[in-house]
């Protein structure tokens, strides 16, 4: 079956070269191809595998197909919804997180150009270009998914590819119960929080699943609420019946028209909302975040990369003094401590399952603001 496969695949890959050169040639006589690119290719098939079976012939048809429109290689992977994240170092090295667990695949790309090519016809779509001038790129797909790349010479070993999936479904509270990412009694505790309009910062390092549980615990935003969400990449997925979504946007190529965190923050403030939901803190948006949370716009949802909760409420205040307004530490610490009422850590198991690990009470120290402990995993 493999030495099939393999002839398939190299017949796919004669073929596939043969229709891109028979189009060129066609673009450059100035003649316009009279078919559809799927009737063109069976066309092709046909003309020149007739000796095989309808069923390889289809095969081929998919081959070529796939490596002219769609995802190459990546698309057996992608395929499988169980796959969370697709990562390529380089056209014969690609692995996938699966179950939490990252493992390495047998998929492979022809060559340094067949990966660049899938990458090409990745970002068209979504109007992104990679190249030596602008050698790296974030991106998000149309079903939600984020897609990181770089490429030489900043990656020594080729084109590196990451994908990472979002389903549409997200898992509500109860579903985060039954999976063991919280307790019974955590979400109930969440859940009056939320309800109370008391701030919540979630926790945690990448994967550890901080976008998931604030998808989560947003479920207990009142209907009636008008909420905002802002993020580097649309993954949020509420349920409520008025939210609107807002999305950052990088700089072009000619180094305009970019859109930070911290310009929608501040829009936000205008557009009258009832909650604020940030995907994620990272940047000097974190004091204009607390700047809102002190002037009546409590009960705002957001998530930060720390490694405790203590850890969180610092990297809040250094990400705070990133705005460069001149305020004093103290001050800044006196916002974070009236800002945030809560801070829930999150943690990734070495088995991949994702659980919270911590949650804390944020108080008034010595320092000017601390974590009082009031949940632990043991």
């Amino acid at each position: 079956m493999g030495a099939v496969d393999g002839h398939s695949e190299a017949l796919a890959a004669d073929l596939r070269r043969r229709l891109v050169e028979m189009r060129r040639a066609e673009a450059a006589a100035g003649v316009a191809g009279g078919e559809g690119l799927e009737d063109a290719v069976a066309a092709l098939v046909d003309d020149h595998a007739a000796v095989l079976s309808e069923l390889r012939r289809a095969r081929i048809r998919d081959l070529i197909l796939r490596d002219t429109v769609g995802l190459g290689p990546l698309e057996e992977l992608l395929s499988d919804p169980a796959v969370e994240e697709v990562m390529v170092n380089g056209p014969d090295e690609v692995y996938i997180e699966r179950g939490g667990r990252i493992e390495p695949t047998a998929v492979r790309f022809a060559s340094e150009r067949a990966l660049r090519d899938t990458i090409e016809r990745i970002l068209a779509p979504v109007g992104r270009r990679v190249d030596e001038l602008s050698p790296m790129v974030d991106a998000r797909l149309a079903d939600g998914s984020r897609v990181n790349v770089v490429i030489p010479p900043l990656s020594v070993d080729g084109p590196i590819l990451s994908i990472r999936r979002f389903t549409a479904a997200r898992p509500d509270p109860d579903e985060l119960v039954a999976s063991g990412t919280l307790t019974a009694g955590l979400r109930d505790v969440f859940a009056g929080a939320v309800r109370a309009r008391r701030s919540i910062l979630i926790s945690g390092g990448t994967g550890s699943g901080k976008t998931t549980l604030l998808n989560a615990l947003s479920a207990y935003i009142g209907p009636e609420e008008r909420v905002i969400t802002i993020e580097d990449a649309a993954e949020l997925r509420l349920r409520q019946p008025h939210v609107v979504r807002l999305e950052s946007r990088p700089a072009s190529v000619e180094a305009r028209g970019e859109v930070t965190i911290r310009d929608l923050l501040r829009n936000a403030l205008r557009m009258r909302p009832d909650r604020i939901v940030i995907g994620e803190v990272r940047g000097a948006e974190a004091l204009d975040l607390l700047t809102a949370l002190n002037t009546g716009h409590d009960g705002a949802l957001s998530t930060v990369h720390a490694n405790s909760p203590a850890d969180a409420l610092r990297r809040l205040e250094t990400l705070a003094l990133m705005a460069g307004v001149g305020l004093p530490h103290d001050a800044i610490r006196e916002q974070v401590r009236r800002g945030f009422q809560i801070v829930v850590q999150l943690a990734r198991t070495p088995d991949g399952e994702r659980r919270v690990v911590e949650v804390g009470d944020v108080v008034s120290a010595a320092g000017g603001v601390g974590v009082r402990e009031r949940w632990r995993r043991l």
